[in-house]
């Protein structure tokens, strides 16, 4: 069994191939941040993102818009992002989460401790860290970014909508061998990733998801974050 397959028990029950084949998906996947300079074809990014499309949606309305870079638009959008740091004020059209507390706050601190241990920077060290952050918008290398986008008078539902098509979408990729991470830290420059692909007011930048092909022997794809037992999020009523 490998250090990603599904853990199983004698009362576990078989719920055949297809769920099989979903759940070592799920299990395998995670957000890679190294990758390697290949592009990934354009009927495979187009088959990536019609299979994340049929995921529901609030009557149907399907709010999101998925804008692909190639390589040069690529390298393009993130020396754009590169001047807004330090000199532009963060703009999300979605204000950032509140506070993180108690568990939440727990599992975000491990998920960035186990980042920076496996580059070797350590936790008392704010400006490898700082230089770590900026990786953020040189996208860790990929050859593309996806810049997701949902309809601003759908609101949060329309959000949330989009929000199952991001998920849908980096499972389509894994399937497809194409590793991702979806990042909302290009969402501080809304206006900005607005302006630069002539974007309409009427859309909310929530997030983008940098793909390609993983650089496997990059040390920060080898770690893996944990996920909550059954019983802190399953309640029978």
């Amino acid at each position: 069994m490998t250090a990603n397959a599904p853990q199983t028990s004698p009362e576990t029950p078989d719920l055949g191939d297809d769920f099989a084949a979903l759940s070592r998906i799920l299990h395998s996947r995670y957000s890679a941040r190294a990758f390697l300079p290949d592009p990934v074809p354009d009927g495979v990014v187009a088959e990536i993102v019609r299979v994340a499309g049929r995921v529901p949606s609030w009557c149907n309305a399907q709010p999101w818009q998925v804008h692909v870079t190639r390589p040069p638009q690529t390298r393009a959008f993130s020396q754009m992002l590169l001047a807004q740091v330090g000199t532009t004020p963060p703009q999300p059209d979605i204000a950032w989460p509140a506070a993180y507390t108690g568990a939440y706050q727990q599992r975000r601190r491990a998920c960035g401790f186990q980042l920076y241990d496996a580059v070797g920077i350590a936790r008392e060290d704010k400006a490898a860290r700082g230089a770590q952050m900026l990786e953020n918008y040189r996208f860790f290398g990929a050859p593309h970014v996806a810049v997701i986008t949902s309809e601003a008078d759908l609101g949060g539902y329309g959000a949330m909508d989009t929000g199952g098509f991001v998920a849908a979408f980096t499972l389509a990729a894994q399937a497809a061998g194409v590793a991702c991470v979806p990042q909302a830290a290009i969402a501080a420059y809304a206006p900005a990733v607005r302006a630069h692909f002539t974007l309409p007011d009427t859309r909310l930048v929530l997030c983008a998801i940098s793909f390609g092909y993983a650089d496997e022997s990059h040390p920060i794809n080898g770690f893996r974050t944990a996920r909550a037992e059954i019983d802190e999020v399953l309640s029978w009523v």
